[in-house]
């Protein structure tokens, strides 16, 4: 099954630095795109689109994960900011299964590779289960295992519930002149909630705080760094020292559990959608079946152990195991539709 030598290991270690850095990169400029919106668009507006009282909100979700060219793992930073923001859990849910699975990379590379049915019959099998998907997870009110992500108050006129004597806009009854919003007659500029004139002249930089953005964005990536380095270690490694020969001699047509098998195959293998389509492309040419080649293709896409790591910084254990509970279910369903739709889609 594994083939060790220094080609294999010059093979993983390539990937390696190569995941290491472009997912770096892509956490970074995301989570600072997700801080730019944040800032933006009001918190109230983001529960309102995404709300999981609505049907729209749902479909909004939907909606947002088909138009955004996601992997699997460059889908989390989006996914913290939509929590961080009040958004339901459920349209949340929704969004995190449809982006890597259905966005306009993947379509456009099956469209080209398999033809205009197959990529119908993919779209629509992968929207559907995904809402199904979300609506269930809501229902069944696993939304209280997500661990807060709350964002911190720092504000500096709010008064802290716990010690409101301390609110640095109330002025204390013992020493008024101490007072940090009573302007003082020697120093009135030192007033914390009355802007300097030359703050007032300069109003695009109150409203957008660029450098703190980016502080923000490189604390989530901080935050991340370790399991972002252990997933991209064990991807590497399945890259490198398992060949693609032992996949497609294992999922051919002939055998009965083809399909369940490249389900869950595809998960450990790591691969973007640029990378997955056209080696199942090769692995058609090898004997693989269709509906085999469906299923590698969304478990390989749909999750990787990279995000799996990911993700246990925003979920708890019962999300996680409903999380790969549907993306392997979403994988065989399809694949096994693909099987019987054979005919009609050759």
């Amino acid at each position: 099954m594994f083939s060790f030598s220094m080609a294999s290991l010059q093979s993983a270690a390539a990937m390696f630095v190569f995941l290491a850095l472009e997912l770096s990169l892509l956490f970074i400029v995301i989570s600072f795109a997700v801080a730019l919106i944040q800032h933006k668009l009001p918190a109230g507006k983001v529960q309102s689109l995404l709300s999981s009282k609505k049907g729209s909100g749902y479909l909004t979700a939907a909606a947002i994960g088909s138009v955004t060219p996601f992997c699997s793992c460059s889908t989390i930073p989006m996914l913290n900011g939509l929590l961080r923001a009040g958004a339901g859990f459920g349209p949340t849910m929704t969004f995190l299964f449809v982006s890597p699975l259905l966005n306009p990379i993947v379509v456009g590379l099956l469209w080209l590779t398999f033809g205009w049915k197959v990529t119908l019959v993919y779209m629509v099998a992968t929207l559907l289960i995904s809402l199904l998907a979300g609506v269930l997870l809501e229902r069944l009110n696993f939304g209280r295992y997500v661990k807060q992500t709350a964002p911190k108050s720092g504000a500096c006129c709010t008064a802290k519930p716990v010690e409101p004597k301390t609110a640095c806009c109330v002025p204390k009854q013992v020493e008024p002149k101490a007072s940090c919003c009573t302007p003082t007659p020697v120093e009135p500029k030192t007033a914390c909630c009355t802007p300097k004139p030359a703050q007032a002249a300069r109003p695009s930089k109150e409203t957008m705080p660029w450098l703190q953005l980016w502080r923000d964005a490189l604390g989530q990536f901080r935050a991340v760094f370790p399991y972002l380095m252990l997933g991209v270690a064990i991807g590497a490694f399945t890259y490198g020292f398992i060949p693609s020969e032992w996949i497609a001699a294992h999922t051919g047509s002939d055998n009965p559990l083809a399909v369940p098998l490249a389900a869950v195959v595809g998960i450990p293998l790591y691969l973007r959608a640029e990378t997955l389509i056209p080696m199942a492309s090769m692995f058609a040419l090898k004997g693989m079946g269709l509906g085999a080649l469906m299923a590698l293709i969304i478990g390989g896409a749909g999750a990787s152990l990279t995000e799996l790591i990911l993700l246990k910084s925003l979920f708890r254990k019962q999300i996680l195991i409903a999380f790969l509970v549907v993306i392997i279910g979403t994988a065989i369903s399809a694949g096994y539709l693909f099987s019987a739709l054979t005919p009609w889609l050759a």
